[in-house]
C-alpha cells in the first residue's frame, strides 16, 4: 500500500521503497550504466524512449541507463536532479490510469553549461547510442532545399566557435553543432562507432539528421574535416525512425493525481495515452539496448510507416488543431465530439491515403485507431500546442501530398480546408503574437506577410513561399481555392 501524500515527501531515490510494487520502476536505477546520451528531454522522450530503454533494461539484464540533455531547458533539468532523475507515466486509458515510476535517466545535464560532460560522453566508448526529440526546428533546415542554415545565428556561432580549440568542445549552442564537434572527437580518438537515432517527426529523419551533421562538418575549417567525413561514412549510423504516443502537456490536475496514485509528489510526472509505437531501421552500427523486448519494430525500411504517420496521425492532428482553434475547442477530444471532427481524419485518411506507398499497411485500421485514440476522454492534448510550429510541419504533413495529388490532378479539398486553417492561424495581435496563441519560429516572417497584402489569395500565396512552398503559390486555382475557405474559417463554420 502506497503511503499517503504529504507536503515533505517527494519522489527520489530514498523514497522508492515506499512506493507499492505496481509503482516502482522496473529496474534499480543504480544498477544502470550511462550508455545512451539523449538530446531534448521533454515529456515525449519521459513518456516514450526512455520507458522502452527501461523495459529493455529489465528484460535483458543489461544495464543500459540514458544521460538526457535539454538543449534550452534549465527547468527540466533541475526538476530531475532534484528527484534523481525518477519521475511517473501515467497512462490515460479511457475509464482507467496506471501510474509508474521510470528509473531509465541516470543523469540530466544542460546542452552549454555542462557541454564538457556531454562531450566526454559523446566521445566515450561506453556510448553506443545517441537519440533526438529535438522538434523539426532544431535541425536549423533551410526552408528551400533542406540542408543545414549556415547563416542561421546559432548555427554560424557554432561554426566560429567550432574552429577554435579552446571551445570546441564547449562551446555549441545548437544540437547539430555539438554532435558534429563531438563525432569528430570521437574520431580523432579513435573511438567505436556509434548510431545516431533521430525520433523526431520529419520523413526521412535519419537522413535529414545525417544530412545537417554532415553539413555541419563540411562547413567547418578543421583541416581533417574530409577524413572525419569518411570515419563517418563507415562509423556512424543515422537510422531512420517512427515515433508514435499521443503526450499531452501535464497540469496540475495530472500531478495531484500522481502523487495520489503513488503516495509521494512527482513535479515531473508525465501522461500520455497508452498506445506506443517505435519502427526503426535495422542499421546500428554497435551495440543496442533491445527495444524489440518491448515491443518496439526493427525494419529494413521505415518510409512506408514513417509516411502513414505523418500524413494520417500528424496531418489530421494539425487539421484538427487549426479548424478546432477557428471553432472554439480547445482540446482534440473536443474536436473529435463536434459533428465535423471524426468526417475531418476520416476524409483526410482518404483523400491523401492514394499517395502512401502500397505495401500492404492497413490505412482503415489506422484510420480507425486514430479516431478512437483521438476521442479518449482521459486525454486534454491542447490544440494551441498542437498547432505550434506549424511553418516546419505542414511541409511534410501536407504539403508533399498535395503536391502527388495535383500532380495527378486530383480534388484536394480536405487539404485545401486544412492550409485555410493554418493561413487563419497565423493572423497576427496587436500585441505581437498568433491569434490562437500558437508559437512559430517564422512568426514575425508570417505576420509581416499579412501587412503587405488585403487581397487573400495573395496573402495565401505569400505565406506559401515563406514556407517553402512557392511552386504551390504558383498554382493559382489552389490559391483561389485555399483562399475562398477563409471566411467561413475564420467565422468558425468547418464545412466538410
Amino acid at each position: 500500500m502506497t503511503m499517503p501524500t504529504t507536503s515533505a515527501q517527494s519522489l527520489g531515490a530514498a523514497s522508492l521503497a515506499n512506493l507499492a510494487t505496481a509503482g516502482r520502476p522496473l529496474v534499480n536505477p543504480a544498477d544502470l550504466e550511462t550508455r545512451v546520451v539523449h538530446f531534448g528531454i521533454g515529456a515525449f522522450h519521459r513518456a516514450h524512449q526512455a520507458v522502452y530503454t527501461e523495459a529493455a533494461a529489465a528484460r535483458s539484464g543489461q544495464p543500459w541507463g540514458i544521460a538526457a540533455v535539454a538543449p534550452g531547458s534549465r527547468a527540466a533539468v533541475d526538476g530531475l536532479r532534484a528527484q534523481d532523475c525518477l519521475y511517473s507515466v501515467t497512462d490515460l486509458a479511457s475509464g482507467a490510469t496506471r501510474t509508474k515510476v521510470i528509473g531509465s535517466i541516470t543523469d540530466a545535464l544542460l546542452l552549454q553549461p555542462d557541454a564538457a560532460a556531454v562531450h566526454d560522453l559523446l566521445i566515450s566508448d561506453a556510448v553506443s547510442v545517441v537519440t533526438l526529440t529535438v522538434t523539426e526546428k532544431g535541425y536549423h533546415r533551410r526552408a528551400d532545399n533542406g540542408q543545414l542554415d549556415t547563416a542561421a545565428p546559432a548555427v554560424a556561432d557554432d561554426l566560429a566557435r567550432s574552429s577554435d580549440t579552446s571551445t570546441a568542445a564547449t562551446g555549441s549552442r545548437t544540437v547539430v553543432g555539438r554532435l558534429a564537434v563531438s563525432l569528430a572527437g570521437r574520431h580523432r580518438a579513435g573511438g567505436a562507432p556509434i548510431s545516431v537515432v533521430s525520433c523526431d517527426n520529419m520523413a526521412g529523419n535519419g537522413a535529414v539528421l545525417e544530412g545537417v551533421v554532415r553539413g555541419f562538418v563540411q562547413a567547418s575549417g578543421w583541416p581533417d574535416k574530409d577524413a572525419v567525413l569518411d570515419w563517418m561514412s563507415a562509423a556512424v549510423a543515422f537510422p531512420a525512425t517512427v515515433v508514435d504516443r499521443i503526450v499531452p502537456a501535464t497540469t496540475d490536475q495530472d500531478r495531484d493525481a500522481a502523487a495520489a496514485a503513488l503516495g509521494v509528489r512527482d513535479e515531473m510526472a508525465v501522461v500520455g495515452e497508452p498506445y506506443r509505437q517505435w519502427v526503426l531501421q535495422d542499421t546500428f552500427t554497435g551495440p543496442r539496448p533491445p527495444w524489440e523486448l518491448d515491443g518496439a519494430l526493427f525494419v529494413a525500411d521505415v518510409a512506408p510507416y514513417q509516411l502513414m504517420k505523418l500524413r494520417l496521425l500528424n496531418g489530421s492532428h494539425s487539421a484538427l488543431a487549426y479548424l478546432g482553434l477557428a471553432a472554439g475547442c480547445s482540446s482534440i477530444t473536443e474536436v473529435l465530439h463536434t459533428g465535423w471532427g471524426e468526417r475531418l481524419v476520416r476524409a483526410l485518411a482518404a483523400e491523401v491515403g492514394p499517395t502512401l506507398p502500397d505495401v500492404g499497411l492497413d490505412e482503415a485500421k489506422y484510420t480507425d485507431d486514430l479516431v478512437d485514440r483521438f476521442s479518449n476522454p482521459a486525454m486534454r492534448d491542447q490544440l494551441r500546442r498542437i498547432g505550434s510550429d506549424g511553418s516546419v510541419k505542414i511541409g511534410e504533413r501536407w504539403l508533399g501530398p498535395l503536391r502527388t495529388l495535383r500532380s495527378g490532378d486530383a480534388a484536394t479539398p480536405i487539404l485545401e480546408l486544412a492550409l485555410a486553417g493554418w493561413v487563419n492561424a497565423t493572423r497576427p495581435t496587436d500585441a505581437g503574437g498568433q491569434q490562437f496563441g500558437t508559437a512559430d519560429p517564422a512568426a514575425a516572417a508570417l505576420a509581416d506577410c499579412w501587412g503587405t497584402t488585403a487581397n487573400p489569395a495573395a496573402l495565401v500565396a505569400a505565406l506559401l513561399r515563406e514556407v517553402g512552398a512557392a511552386d504551390l503559390a504558383d498554382q493559382h486555382l489552389l490559391i483561389s481555392a485555399i483562399a475562398q475557405r477563409l471566411p467561413a474559417v475564420h467565422a468558425g463554420q468547418i464545412e466538410i
